[in-house]
């Protein structure tokens, strides 16, 4: 691969709290996925970080979830199809008046957390997410994990199916991620970050969490903004990426 994209979650923080570094993780990466208010955010929060994002470039995608602001979007969850259609639209929307305010706009969607895994396998829960940035009235792109049921759905829908992959999450041998519960499910080690990244972009491939070498071809490629030095470690990233010829940019 001559190119990829560079991915952090920002805006994670409600009021007074943050959890990530918004400003300098905007001068690394070249897409943000930043949170709409369900899992993360608030009004003042996407504001601000659709201003910088468009002051430095970088292209501005929706961190849609479920509702839960208290277990972060990570807890499981049964939401009824068309009411999950119907949060996708608003969450998608609401971003998208501060992204244009600020002389940008929403140029693709990404699930988060809970919800992201579920749409790997759940046909009902993918088909719902599809039908509700179809809602929100743009042929968005959709960023997911290869294979999931998520992007086969968005392509069938005429929507823009864009693959990523995680440095800093272990994989299963059946290319979906370890859950966070378990053990060794983030990868913590700086240099394994790193060197998984390159794996993933030059080759297309990452070990797994058994040790087995499985493909992983992705478009795009996420650091977690709220791990522990995410600043530092997604400049490292970004910095073995160029020194070995690949190109960082946005892939919208």
């Amino acid at each position: 691969m001559t190119s990829i994209d560079l991915n952090a979650d920002l805006g994670e923080g409600f009021g007074r709290w943050r959890l990530t570094d918004d400003e300098r993780l905007l001068s690394v990466v070249t897409s943000a996925n930043v949170a709409c208010g369900f899992h993360a955010g608030d009004a003042a929060t996407m504001r601000r970080v659709c201003e910088l994002a468009a002051e430095r470039g970088v292209t501005i995608g929706a961190q849609v979830s479920y509702r839960d602001l208290a277990g972060f979007g990570r807890r499981a969850m049964d939401v009824p199809a068309a009411e999950l259609a119907a949060e996708v639209a608003y969450q998608i929307g609401a971003l998208d008046v501060f992204a244009r305010a600020a002389g940008s706009r929403v140029a693709y969607v990404k699930p988060h957390g809970a919800l992201y895994n579920r749409v790997v396998r759940d046909e009902e829960q993918a088909t719902a997410v599809v039908d509700g940035v179809l809602l929100a009235g743009a042929s968005l792109p959709v960023l997911g994990l290869p294979g999931s049921r998520l992007l086969e759905l968005a392509g069938k829908a005429g929507l823009p199916a864009v693959t990523e992959a995680f440095a800093d999450r272990a994989y299963t041998e059946e290319g979906t991620l370890v859950p966070r519960g378990q053990e060794g499910a983030v990868i913590s080690d700086p240099l394994d970050v790193v060197e998984r990244s390159m794996d993933l972009a030059r080759d297309g491939r990452v070990a797994s969490h058994s040790g087995v070498v499985i493909p992983v071809r992705a478009r795009s490629l996420c650091v977690h903004g709220d791990s522990p030095g995410a600043v530092e470690l997604a400049r490292r990233v970004r910095g073995r990426l160029e020194a070995a010829g690949i190109r960082v940019e946005a892939f919208a």
